[in-house]
C-alpha cells in the first residue's frame, strides 16, 4: 500500500484530474446509454414465450393490439373518426373497433350483443391498437393529444410508456431528497462541514463513470437505471468514511498531511477492501440468474462497486489533500453523541434478545417462502392518470388479456376446433381466429392478403384468446397453462405468447434462480469471512445474523397479507446480505481486538462504544435510500426494492448491535477455539 500511496500523494493533482475528466466524459457518455423496460426482453432465450415472440415477429408482419383506448360517450360515426385519427398516428397499426366486427350499419340491437358490448358499451368506445415497440413516448404523447380528457388508455405498451416518463423524474427527485439527507447525517458523523462533500464527490465521480460505461452495453434495464445510482451510494460511502476517520485520527498524530494520509490508507485498505469484496461477491451472484435483469443489474453493480473501491483508494486521498485548507477551516466540534449506554444495554439483554430473535426468525424463515409474489409491474402508475385510465377501462369494458397461439397452417377445421376449444375455457371471453371470425367456408387463398395477413403467414397460424383475467396470478397462470394443454390436444408443435404467458414463464425462471442466487451469495460471502477472520465460526455466526435479519423483512409481507414482487424478493437478498454484512464485519474486527486485552463481556461494551456510529450512520443512509425509492417511485418493482432496502438496513442494525454481540457472548469458547491465532484474553473470562 506503501507503493502505491506515495505516487498517489506525490502527484495529487494529477490523480484528481483524471477521475474529473474520466467523470465528465461519461457523464456525456451516461446520456447515449439506451433504457429498455420490457421485463419480458430478459427472460433466457430458450424460454417458450420469447421463442414463440421470435416466431411471430419473424413471420407475421401485423402485431397483436398491446393497448387499449376508450373514448367515452360517443356516438358511432364519432367513434369511426376516433379510430382514423388514432390509424394516422405514426408508428400505431392494427386498429380495430367494432366495424372490424360487425356491419356498423345495420342496428346493433339486432345484432350479437356479447360482440357488440365488447367494443362499445354505454355510449363508450373501446378502440384496440398496436403501438410501435421502443417508440412509446412519442406515440402515446399523440394519443393522449387525440383523445384528450375524453379518453383512458391502458395496456402493456401504456405500462411502458408510463416507466419511460416517470424513471428519469423520479429518479432525479429521489436523488434531490437522498443527497440533502445523507448530507446532513455525514455532518453530524465528521469533524469538518468539507469532509461530506468530498466523500459525495467520491462516490458521485464513481456513479457517473460507472453509468456512463454502460455505454459498451447499449442498453441496460430501467430497473438498474432506477437503482444503481442510489445503491452505489449508499452502499459504497462507507469506504470513504472508513478512510477519512482514519486521516482524522492519524492527523492529531502527525503534523504532515501526506504521511498522515499514507498511514490512513494503510490502515483502513483491509476493512475498505473486505467490505468492498463482500459487497461485490454478493451483487456478482445475481450475475448467474437466468432471468437476465439480475445479469443487467449484478454487473452494473459490481462494476459500480469497483469503480467506488478506486475512487476511494485513489481518488479521495489525492483530492482530500488538495482541499486540505478548506477542510482545516470549516472544522466543527462533534455533534453526535457518544452511546457508551448502548454497548452496555446490549449485553445486558443479550440473552432475551437471543431468545427473542430465534422466536421471530424460525417462523420468519418459514413464512418468507410462503410470500404470495407479482412477477410483473403489478398496479403500475397507481394514482396517476394511467391507473385511473386502466381502472376505468376495465370497469366499462372487463379485463381484456390476449394469449397468442402460432399453430402449423393448413387444416382450417382443425383451426376452428381449437378455436371452439379455447372459448370454452373459464375466463376466455373471445377468440380470434381466421377459422372463427371469417370462417372455414371460404378458402383463405381466394381473399387479399389485408383480410388474411393478421391470422396467417406462410407456416403458421394466429388464434388470439382474450381473457378477463389480470396478467398475473392463480387464475391467470392456469388459463395459462389450460390454454397450451388445450393446444397439445390439436397439435404437436405450437408457440404461445402474451404478457400472462410471458409473467408465467418468468414465475418458473426466477422461482429456479432463487435458491441458486442466494446459495452462491451465502457461499461467496462466506469465504471472504473465512479468509478475513481465519475462523471457521465467526463467519456463520455473521452470516446467520444477516441472514435472520432477511428472513424477518422477508416474511413481514407474508404476516401483513401484501403481494411482494419476486424481483424485488430476489434481489433484495443478495442486496441486503451483500451490503449489511459490512456492519457485522466491522463491528466483529474490533471485537476479536477487543478480546484480546479484556474479558468478553467488557470487549462487547467496548467495542460497541467504537462501532454503534459508524453502524448507525451507515445503516441510516442505506435506510433513507431505500425508503427513498419507495416513497418517490410510481414503478411496483422499483418500490418493493426501496422498502425492503430501507427496512432491511434496519433490521440488520438491530441485529447487529443486539443479536450478534448475544452470539458472540453465548458461542465465546467456541469462537475462540475454531479461529486461528484467536489468543482472547484468558483471566476472568465470564460464562454467559
Amino acid at each position: 500500500m506503501n507503493r502505491l500511496s506515495e505516487p498517489i500523494l506525490k502527484h495529487k493533482y494529477l490523480a484528481a484530474s483524471i477521475f474529473i475528466a474520466a467523470a465528465a466524459v461519461c457523464a456525456v457518455l451516461w446520456l447515449g446509454v439506451g433504457v429498455n423496460y420490457n421485463m419480458a426482453d430478459y427472460l433466457p432465450e430458450d424460454a417458450p414465450s420469447t421463442i414463440a415472440i421470435e416466431v411471430m415477429e419473424k413471420e407475421f408482419t401485423q402485431a397483436v393490439p398491446n393497448a387499449r383506448v376508450m373514448v367515452r360517450d360517443v356516438t358511432i360515426p364519432e367513434a369511426l373518426a376516433y379510430k382514423e385519427a388514432l390509424r394516422a398516428i405514426d408508428g400505431v397499426s392494427d386498429v380495430t373497433w367494432l366495424d372490424d366486427a360487425v356491419d356498423v350499419k345495420i342496428p346493433l340491437k339486432v345484432q350479437d350483443e356479447k360482440i357488440v358490448e365488447t367494443y362499445y358499451k354505454d355510449g363508450n368506445a373501446a378502440i384496440s391498437l398496436a403501438a410501435r415497440k421502443g417508440d412509446e413516448t412519442r406515440i402515446f404523447d399523440e394519443i393522449y393529444e387525440v383523445v384528450g380528457a375524453n379518453g383512458a388508455i391502458a395496456g402493456d405498451a401504456v405500462n411502458t410508456y408510463t416507466a419511460q416518463k416517470s424513471a428519469f423524474s423520479e429518479t432525479l427527485r429521489a436523488m434531490m431528497i437522498i443527497l440533502p439527507l445523507i448530507l446532513a447525517l455525514l455532518v453530524v458523523s465528521t469533524l469538518s462541514w468539507a469532509e461530506p462533500i468530498l466523500f459525495l464527490a467520491a462516490i458521485g465521480v464513481a456513479i457517473v463513470i460507472n453509468m456512463g460505461t454502460n455505454r459498451i452495453f447499449g442498453e441496460i434495464s430501467f430497473i438498474t437505471n432506477c437503482v444503481s445510482p442510489i445503491l452505489q451510494l449508499a452502499v459504497s460511502l462507507d469506504y470513504a468514511i472508513f478512510l477519512l476517520h482514519s486521516f482524522a485520527d492519524f492527523r492529531a498524530e502527525t503534523d504532515d498531511a501526506r504521511t498522515a494520509m499514507k498511514r490512513a490508507m494503510k490502515r483502513s485498505f483491509p476493512a475498505i477492501l473486505a467490505s468492498a469484496l463482500t459487497t461485490l461477491f454478493g451483487f456478482s451472484a445475481l450475475c448467474f440468474m437466468d432471468f437476465r435483469i439480475g445479469f443487467d443489474m449484478g454487473l452494473n453493480l459490481v462494476k459500480g462497486i469497483a469503480l467506488s473501491f478506486l475512487c476511494v483508494t485513489i481518488f479521495l486521498p489525492a483530492l482530500t489533500l488538495c482541499c486540505l485548507k478548506w477542510i482545516d477551516k470549516t472544522r466543527h466540534r462533534t455533534i453526535l453523541p457518544e452511546f457508551s449506554r448502548v454497548g452496555k444495554a446490549a449485553v445486558k439483554i443479550g440473552i432475551p434478545a437471543f431468545i427473542l430473535v430465534v422466536l421471530i426468525a424460525v417462523p420468519s424463515f418459514l413464512a418468507q417462502r410462503d410470500n404470495d409474489f407479482l412477477y410483473g409491474m403489478g398496479n403500475l402508475g397507481e394514482g396517476t392518470r394511467t391507473g385511473e385510465d386502466q381502472a376505468a377501462i376495465e370497469q366499462a369494458f372487463g379485463k381484456q388479456t390476449p394469449i397468442v397461439l402460432l399453430v402449423p397452417r393448413g387444416e382450417v377445421a382443425k383451426e376452428l376446433a381449437l378455436s371452439e376449444a379455447l372459448a370454452a375455457l373459464p375466463h376466455v371471453t373471445g377468440v380470434i381466429s381466421y377459422a372463427k371470425t371469417v370462417g372455414t367456408a371460404i378458402p383463405p387463398e381466394y381473399l387479399s392478403g389485408d383480410i388474411t395477413s393478421p391470422f396467417y403467414s406462410q407456416r403458421y397460424a394466429r388464434i388470439i384468446a382474450y381473457a378477463s383475467t389480470s396478467e398475473e396470478g392463480t387464475e391467470a397462470f392456469a388459463l395459462v397453462e389450460s390454454v397450451r394443454d388445450t393446444a397439445a390436444l390439436y397439435y404437436d408443435t405450437y408457440y404461445s405468447c402474451g404478457e400472462s404467458v410471458n409473467l408465467f414463464d418468468m414465475k418458473n425462471v426466477v422461482t429456479k434462480d432463487n435458491r441458486l442466487v442466494n446459495m452462491l451469495a451465502v457461499i461467496a460471502i462466506g469465504a471472504v469471512l473465512l479468509l478475513t477472520f481465519r475462523s471457521v465460526s465467526l463467519p456463520l455466526l455473521l452470516l446467520l445474523t444477516i441472514e435472520a435479519s432477511i428472513w424477518i423483512n422477508m416474511a413481514i409481507p407474508y404476516f401483513s397479507g401484501t403481494p411482494l414482487s419476486y424481483i424485488g424478493y430476489l434481489v433484495i437478498s443478495t442486496v441486503q446480505l451483500g451490503a449489511t454484512v459490512d456492519y457485522a464485519i466491522l463491528f466483529t474486527d474490533n471485537y476479536r481486538n477487543n478480546r484480546r486485552l479484556l474479558p468478553v463481556r467488557e470487549a462487547l461494551k467496548m467495542t460497541h462504544g467504537q462501532t454503534f456510529r459508524s453502524i448507525l450512520i451507515s445503516a441510516a443512509i442505506l435506510s433513507l435510500a431505500g425508503f427513498t425509492l419507495w416513497l418517490t417511485s410510481t414503478n411496483p418493482v422499483v418500490q418493493a426494492l426501496g422498502l425492503l432496502m430501507g427496512r432491511g438496513a434496519l433490521l440488520s442494525l438491530a441485529l447487529v448491535s443486539f443479536f450478534l454481540p448475544a452470539l458472540l457472548l453465548i458461542f465465546d469458547k467456541v469462537v475462540g477455539a475454531t479461529t486461528l491465532s484467536a489468543r482472547f484474553y484468558k483471566k476472568g473470562i465470564e460464562k454467559p
